[in-house]
């Protein structure tokens, strides 16, 4: 049993939300704010700004204006892990203090991904500096590894290195690697001490968790939250490997397709709301083709979105 130095308010599940964009194509704050209330009602918390978020198609202002706006509007900051990570310090910073100041319970942090190759020393001076630019003591930093987007790979002795210079601040990670080999040895070194490690998809849900992981931060959160949530509550229960085949199901029809582009297929469909189409350039909707054989595919599995 791992002994948790961090005790956090977030839940085992959280959702990179998908965020809707109006026709001018910036962010549309209040449809957000109704998709993250579902995801809350469903058990997950909201990862908003991440990968599937289109974060890097937004602007830092763009992205610290709709947080501010779903806090307004009465979600929940215990339960949110906003992306701050960006290639520039300053917007790191800034985004990192902002998502702070409203009390998020962590925040989801880019490696700077445009400089390939770069030594552990370069990481290492990246976080350190925005830590002490931000310089708060209620700060909880999740590293984001996501090496097939970055292309940058972040090594154990890194990790292990922030996590003792910064016990209090880098508290955990979501591993996107896809590499199981790689996360279950993040858990294996890092977890003991209390450092939360997070599955990059629902996929790996029940080998995290039997491993002593907390949980996933995943792309299909957005689509089919109650689900994997009910596993991440009921994991040790005998009917945990049948659960996890059948999100591995769901999971295995959008990843035919975008995924961003084919998960807002189904939020527009099942919300009958065609504005959450839209999706930023250079990422484009899906062709009606595309769209029609998608939604067929969800109907032969039954699969709905109830309460959406």
């Amino acid at each position: 049993m791992t002994i948790s130095l961090h005790p956090s308010t977030l839940p085992a599940v959280l959702s990179p939300v998908l965020t809707p964009f109006k026709e001018d194509g910036s962010p549309d704050a209040k449809k957000l704010l109704k998709q993250c209330q579902w995801l809350e009602a469903n058990g997950v918390g909201q990862a908003i700004f991440g990968t599937n978020s289109e974060a890097n198609s937004m602007s830092a202002p763009q992205k610290m204006g709709t947080l501010t706006a779903l806090i307004e509007g009465g979600l929940n900051p215990a339960h949110m892990m906003p992306g701050t990570g960006a290639t520039s310090i300053d917007a790191t910073v800034n985004m990192t203090r902002h998502a702070v100041q409203h009390k998020c319970a962590g925040v989801l942090m880019l490696p700077p991904f445009y400089y390939k190759d770069v030594t552990d020393d370069g990481l290492f001076a990246y976080f350190s500096e925005v830590i002490q630019k931000v310089g708060d003591a209620g700060l909880q930093i999740y590293i984001y590894n996501i090496p097939p987007v970055t292309k940058i790979n972040l090594s154990l002795s890194l990790l292990e290195r922030l996590a003792k210079e910064y016990p209090k601040t880098v508290v955990g990670m979501k591993d996107s690697s896809g590499d199981w080999a790689y996360t279950e040895s993040v858990i294996k070194l890092l977890a003991p001490s209390g450092f939360r490690v997070y599955a990059g998809s629902e996929v790996f849900l029940m080998r995290a968790l039997r491993a002593g992981g907390v949980g996933c931060i995943s792309a299909t959160a957005n689509v089919n939250p109650r689900a994997i949530a009910e596993l991440a509550a009921h994991w040790r229960e005998s009917d945990a490997d049948q659960r996890q085949a059948a999100l591995d199901q769901v999971r295995s029809i959008f990843a035919q397709y975008q995924m961003i582009a084919g998960m807002k297929t189904a939020v527009a469909h099942f919300s009958k709301d065609s504005e959450w189409l839209r999706v930023r350039p250079p990422l484009m909707q899906l062709s009606a083709d595309q769209q029609a054989k998608l939604l067929g595919e969800l109907q032969q599995i039954n699969f709905s979105m109830p309460g959406l």
